[in-house]
C-alpha cells in the first residue's frame, strides 16, 4: 500500500486472510493490576485496535478485564498472546493456550504466538499450533523471535506458514534481509520496542528530522516502521504517550529521509538476542 494511505484504521490482510491493525499498544513490563488495565482502556478509547500481550508478560488478565470495560465489541479489537519457553511440546502447549484465554477472559484469541525459538522442542509446538487454529482457539498463528534460519528450519518442516513474525525492529535495527524473507514467504513482520526502550530518542540525528516534521523522535520511529509495512506496536502505560504515539497518520516521510532513517541501524537490541539460537 501506498505510506500516504495508513491511517489508525489501516488493516494489513495475513497470509490466510485474516485482517490485522497495523497499529497497535504492546504491553511487556507494564505491571498487571491498574497500570495495564489503564493503560489498555486509554489505547482502545483513542482508537487503537490491537493489543499485543503474552504469558510472560503477567497482564493477561488485565488486558481482558480492560477489554470488558471498554464496552467495545470482542470482534472489533485484535488480541495477540503469545506461548512462553516452559510450555513448549505439543501437549503442553495447547494446555498454555487454554489457560491464557481463560485468564483473558476469551473463547479465541487473534493471533497466537510462539514466544521465543526454543532448540528441539518448536517444530513439535508449531503442530499444537496448527491444531488450535484448527479448533479456533486463534484466528492466526505465528512466532516471535524467529531469525532466517528459524524461519527456513519451520518451513522445512511444515505445511503451514507463520502468519506473523514479531521481533524488535526499528531504524537502530533495521533487519532489512529478515523483513525481505518474511515478504517473500507471505509473513507479515510485527515490530516490538520500536521507540528502542528510549535509548536513542535524544540522538541528535533522529531529532533533526523529527523537528523537520514538527513531531517527536518518537513519532518519527514509528512512522518509519509503517511505511516499511510492517504492523507497530509501541508500549506506553502513559495516557499522554499513548495519544503522542498515534499521531503519526497525519504527514509522510519522504523517500530521501527513509533512506537516511535506514543508515541509522547499529544492530541495536534492547531486548533478547534471537541470533544465538540455533
Amino acid at each position: 500500500m501506498s505510506s500516504k494511505e495508513i491511517k489508525i484504521d489501516t488493516k494489513v490482510k495475513l497470509n490466510n486472510g485474516v485482517e490485522m491493525p497495523m497499529f497497535g499498544l504492546g504491553t511487556f513490563q507494564m505491571r498487571s493490576g491498574k497500570e495495564t488495565q489503564q493503560a489498555v482502556l486509554s489505547a482502545l478509547q483513542a482508537s487503537y485496535r490491537l493489543i499485543d500481550t503474552a504469558q510472560m508478560y503477567g497482564n493477561e488478565e488485565d488486558v481482558g478485564i480492560a477489554l470488558k470495560k471498554s464496552g467495545i465489541p470482542r470482534e472489533e479489537v485484535f488480541i495477540t498472546t503469545k506461548l512462553w519457553n516452559s510450555d513448549h511440546g505439543y501437549q503442553k502447549a495447547l494446555d498454555a493456550c487454554e489457560e491464557s484465554l481463560g485468564k483473558l477472559g476469551l473463547s479465541y484469541v487473534d493471533l497466537y504466538l510462539i514466544h521465543w525459538p526454543v532448540q528441539k522442542l518448536r517444530n513439535e509446538t508449531w503442530k499444537a499450533m496448527q491444531t488450535l487454529l484448527k479448533k479456533g482457539k486463534c484466528r492466526a498463528i505465528g512466532v516471535s523471535n524467529y531469525m532466517i534460519g528459524h524461519l527456513e528450519d519451520l518451513l522445512a518442516n511444515s505445511d503451514t506458514v507463520p502468519a506473523v513474525n514479531q521481533v524488535e525492529f526499528s531504524p537502530y535495527l533495521y533487519l532489512n534481509d529478515l523483513l525481505d524473507f518474511c515478504r517473500n514467504h507471505r509473513i507479515q513482520l510485527k515490530a516490538y520496542s520500536p521507540l528502542t526502550k528510549g535509548q536513542k530518542l535524544n540522538d541528535p540525528k533522529l531529532t533533526a528530522i523529527a523537528k523537520k516534521y514538527s513531531k517527536t523522535p518518537a513519532q518519527i520511529l514509528i512512522r518509519w516502521v509503517l511505511q516499511k509495512d510492517v504492523v507497530v506496536i509501541p508500549k506506553s502505560s502513559h495516557p499522554d504517550r499513548i495519544l503522542e504515539n498515534e499521531d503519526v497518520f497525519d504527514f509522510e516521510i519522504s523517500p530521501a529521509d527513509m533512506k537516511l532513517l535506514d543508515s541509522f541501524n547499529q544492530n541495536l537490541r534492547t531486548s533478547w538476542d534471537p541470533t544465538t539460537i540455533p
